[in-house]
């Protein structure tokens, strides 16, 4: 056995494996493959974020054109079905043999929807004719009522009725919705006044 005891470490020196002081960290391939995951999965969010932000405006504009489209407000009503005409009265002499005329009172009135305008008015008998004051065409307004003096000319007296059991008069109505023709009779009222006028205007054998 030799006397020369274990060999000391000389200064600089260290065991395998054991890492210098002064030397930096070192960095093996798995920590590069961690900053890398790391560096990439921040870009990606970053990314991201940045097409949410620059794509918000189209986002909302796809949401617009794709939405229901308003309901459509409803039709205006039938011009017959919100007006009404009503017998008022005789005007002056029931009749006039003479001339063969004689007048009456309506009032027209419109409960609701647009305007109405009574573009005609006529009436069934063939040897009468109608005029009116104010004359066709004349609007009416939701809410109001017109008063219009009827007169009825008696053209061939063999071609009225003696006793006119239901006469009406035939008003062309016209609105936004539509134009129609209706029938209005005016009641047991302007039955007794129209064969009455009747009987005087077509009097004295004139039939």
């Amino acid at each position: 056995m030799s006397g020369v005891g274990p060999l000391e470490p000389g200064e600089g020196t260290r065991a395998w494996g054991t890492p210098d002081p002064d030397d930096p960290p070192r960095t093996d391939g798995l920590s590069l493959a961690r900053l890398y995951q790391r560096h990439r999965r921040a870009a990606l969010t970053a990314l991201t974020l940045a097409l949410l932000l620059a794509g918000g405006g189209y986002l909302f504009t796809t949401r617009q054109d794709t939405a229901q489209p308003r309901p459509q407000p409803p039709a205006p009503p039938y011009p017959s079905l919100v007006t009404d005409v009503s017998y008022l009265d005789a005007v002056a002499a029931p009749g006039d043999a003479e001339t063969r005329t004689f007048s009456f009172a309506v009032l027209v009135s419109v409960q609701s929807g647009p305007p109405v305008t009574v573009t005609g008015i006529t009436q069934p008998y063939a040897g009468l004719s109608v005029t009116s004051e104010p004359p066709a065409p004349f609007l009416t307004r939701a809410g109001s009522a017109h008063k219009v003096v009827i007169t009825m000319h008696v053209k061939e007296c063999g071609k009225v009725p003696w006793n006119a059991g239901l006469p009406f008069l035939d008003v062309t109505l016209r609105n936004k919705r539509a134009i129609q023709v209706h029938s209005f009779i005016l009641g047991p009222r302007y039955a007794q006044s129209l064969s009455q006028a009747l009987r005087v205007a077509c009097g004295n054998g004139s039939r």
